[in-house]
Order: C-alpha cells, then sequence, then structure tokens
C-alpha cells in the first residue's frame, strides 16, 4: 500500500522527471509507477512514502525551505484532501485522484499552486492533464 499525503495527490498528478536528488527522482517514479499500476493508496497526515528520501525530512518533519516547511504543508494536505474529498486513513486509487484532479476548476489549482518552487516544472504535465 502506498501512503500518500493530501498535497501530493494533487502534486504528483503533474511530476514530469525532477526533484531535489537522483534518489528522490527515483522513488518519486517509483511510487507514481505501483500508483498507476492499481496499487491502493492510503491517505496519511505527515510524512509519506515521498517524503522518505527527501533531504529536508527531519525527525519526521518537513524543513524544506523557502516552502515553508510543516508549518505550510500541513495546510496545504488538508486543503487538498478537502478538495479531493478524501479523509486521513481513507484508500483510494491513482484513476481516481486522476479524475478528481481533472475535474478541479483552473483558478483552484493555480491559487492552491501558487508561489510553489515546482509550479514552472508542473506546467507541461497540467497541460497534459487538460487543468491550465
Amino acid at each position: 500500500m502506498i501512503k500518500l499525503r493530501g498535497h501530493h495527490l494533487i502534486c504528483l498528478q503533474f511530476f514530469r522527471g525532477e526533484g531535489y536528488s537522483r534518489e528522490f527522482v527515483e522513488n518519486l517514479e517509483n511510487v507514481i509507477g505501483r500508483a498507476e499500476r492499481g496499487e491502493e493508496i492510503e491517505l496519511v497526515e505527515g510524512p509519506d512514502d515521498v517524503c522518505r528520501t527527501c533531504a529536508s525530512l527531519h525527525d519526521g518533519r518537513c524543513t524544506s525551505e523557502p516552502a515553508g516547511g510543516e508549518a505550510k504543508i500541513r495546510p496545504l494536505d488538508s486543503k487538498a484532501a478537502d478538495r479531493l474529498g478524501v479523509g486521513i486513513g481513507e484508500r483510494v486509487f491513482w484513476r481516481e485522484i486522476t479524475a478528481r484532479v481533472s475535474a478541479t476548476p483552473k483558478g483552484w489549482l493555480a491559487a492552491f499552486c501558487e508561489g510553489c518552487r515546482w509550479e514552472d516544472a508542473c506546467l507541461e504535465g497540467k497541460k497534459k492533464l487538460g487543468v491550465l
């Protein structure tokens, strides 16, 4: 079972091979591949299967800057989970999440992504999914 936090349910939809390190990118590719092959995803609170190879994960908390670390990420997790209609501990499949993200209003996504350091890297994925 894949464990993902709220904002990763949205952000991974637009991943296109960039990240903090080769190890991090390989982990993202692995997580997405598992999800695309139909492995169940459980929404978790806090660090998840993506975070485990992130250099900004310290003592079970996100310390990324200028992203704002855990203080900024947790509200994004909640906002994403609310938008997608998924609660902590619930299980979903990638195809369900992809459909929900595709149905998300462009303005909502623009506001959600505003200021993210990966915003430019996601543009092509957003075009492909039809949300730009």
